[in-house]
């Protein structure tokens, strides 16, 4: 069996932990002067109910290279193989410190990193075709140019409900033309090579929703997709969205997910948007 590993900004709908064997790198987000470690403990309710309270905008921090390889044996032992899977490393530092534990563990444990180039559920979708295929006996090297793939043609579209939280994570950039554009207003972000940009912004969130399915729309066109609507702290709207995306997308399946924390804390409260990639996928 393969170990499969991610970390704590991609999101795994209820159960798919479980039913596809999926380990979890927790990270840690920081509130006011708190620590607070993703995982069961820490949920996406009580996350918005303490910066609620705090008042104050989060941060989010990586795990030392020797917690990352203490994580990796508590899951694996020695001569097992693992596939992790993990941000991307244009948008967080974890890549590189899976890498380095990669290598001070290579001689227990084959760590194969892998650099999603996404994040959020964008990286549990890549997770669970990881698992499928290793069930059906493909090996890592096929995993991978699988998801390399997935990348190539996978749509991630949002929109925020403020940048406050994107200004202070440092973790959107601004399309050229669209400076100080964004005084109340709604911005509208895509994932592109790696990198979140904003492309647009809209007077109102409903134009900005329909503008999110409109590029979403583009990019996928009519083909067939799997295709998950992400929210944080915006259940109402998700499911609204849920029923305007199946009108409008041929959709072999639609899952609605709450945004990981650590993408929340750096997106804000009332981010909403759509992940969407082909049904049939050949590499």
């Amino acid at each position: 069996m393969i170990h499969i590993v991610t970390d704590g900004t991609a999101e795994l709908p209820p159960g798919w932990a479980q039913k596809y064997q999926i380990h979890v790198l927790p990270l840690t987000v920081r509130i006011g002067n708190q620590n607070y470690q993703t995982g069961a403990d820490f949920t996406p309710a009580r996350f918005y109910q303490i910066i609620e309270q705090n008042r104050s905008i989060p941060r989010v921090s990586l795990p030392s290279t020797n917690a990352i390889v203490d994580f990796y044996r508590s899951i694996a032992k020695k001569g097992d193989k693992v596939i992790s899977i993990h941000a991307s490393s244009k948008l967080s530092g974890i890549y590189s410190l899976v890498e380095q534990a990669a290598r001070e563990i290579r001689n227990d444990i084959n760590v194969t990193p892998y650099d999603s180039n996404a994040a959020s559920i964008a990286m549990g979708f890549m997770c669970r075709e990881a698992r499928i295929m290793e069930m059906t006996g493909y090996n890592i090297q096929a995993m991978a140019n699988q998801m390399n793939a997935i990348q190539k043609q996978m749509s991630v579209v949002f929109t925020l409900d403020t940048m406050d939280f994107a200004r202070a994570s440092g973790k959107v950039t601004v399309s050229q033309g669209l400076f100080g554009a964004f005084m109340n207003t709604k911005p509208v972000v895509v994932l592109k090579n790696g990198l979140l940009e904003t492309v647009d912004t809209e007077k109102s969130r409903g134009n900005a929703i329909l503008r999110v399915i409109q590029i979403t729309e583009k990019q996928i066109g009519k083909n067939p997709v799997h295709l998950a609507i992400v929210h944080a702290n915006a259940a109402a709207a998700s499911l609204e969205l849920v029923s305007m995306a199946r009108e409008r997308f041929t959709c072999r399946e639609v899952v609605v997910s709450e945004m990981a924390v650590p993408v929340a804390a750096s997106l804000g409260p009332g981010t909403i948007g759509i992940v969407a990639y082909p049904d049939a996928i050949s590499y």
